[in-house]
């Protein structure tokens, strides 16, 4: 009996030694420590968030803008105006030269507001931007930076074609389809992305 006891006492010794292939033990052993199950979960649940997607407008057809027609609501930024006044273009008949058709430019109070910012340096740009064949449109925004106002406008409501000369609110824009830009090229206005815009104006070829 004495014999059978010592030998089950050396079997319950031997099993009480750690494994060298167990988890924990190659965790203290490389100085890492696993994540614990609940973090694993919350994990996997931010991966799998569901996005956001954007209500397309009735008027779209893929890129194609149904509700962009003649006479064009013209949305104008700050830098426009000021190339356009160095270029000594008339910004109406520029426009019309350019698409062909009636235009009808819409100014935001943000652009007055940067323009009456700007100094007496502006001050005639100031005046074209309060010209009375120019659309008001009010703004309910905080300050005056018109880049977010206009990108935000586009998004909302994708009737206006942008007439802008700044390179970074392009590529905004450009992002939101069926929003064309108009800009200056070779001393006179020039557009894109607007439907069949090969065989408008001063527009290069799609």
């Amino acid at each position: 009996m004495g014999k059978n006891v010592r030998k089950t006492k050396k079997f319950a010794l031997t099993k009480r030694l750690l494994n060298p292939k167990d988890a924990k033990q190659q965790s203290r052993d490389d100085g890492t420590k696993k994540a614990p199950l609940k973090n694993q979960f919350k994990t996997k649940e931010n991966e799998l968030k569901i996005k956001r997607i954007e209500a397309v407008t009735s008027n779209m057809f893929n890129e194609h803008n149904a509700a962009i027609k003649p006479p064009y609501s013209v949305l104008v930024d700050t830098n426009f105006i000021n190339f356009s006044i160095k270029n000594k273009i008339d910004l109406v008949k520029g426009m019309m030269d350019c698409l062909y058709a009636n235009c009808v430019p819409h100014v935001t109070d943000c652009v007055i507001g940067e323009l009456e910012k700007l100094g007496t340096k502006f001050r005639v740009a100031l005046r074209v931007a309060k010209d009375p064949r120019f659309v008001k449109l009010p703004c309910m925004h905080k300050g005056t930076y018109a880049d977010d106002c206009i990108v935000d406008r586009c998004r909302k409501h994708r009737c206006y074609v942008v007439a802008t000369c700044d390179t970074d609110l392009k590529r905004r824009l450009r992002k939101i389809p069926g929003v064309p830009i108009m800009y200056l090229q070779n001393h006179k206005y020039s557009v894109e992305r607007l439907p069949a815009a090969g065989n408008i104006g001063n527009a290069p070829r799609l």
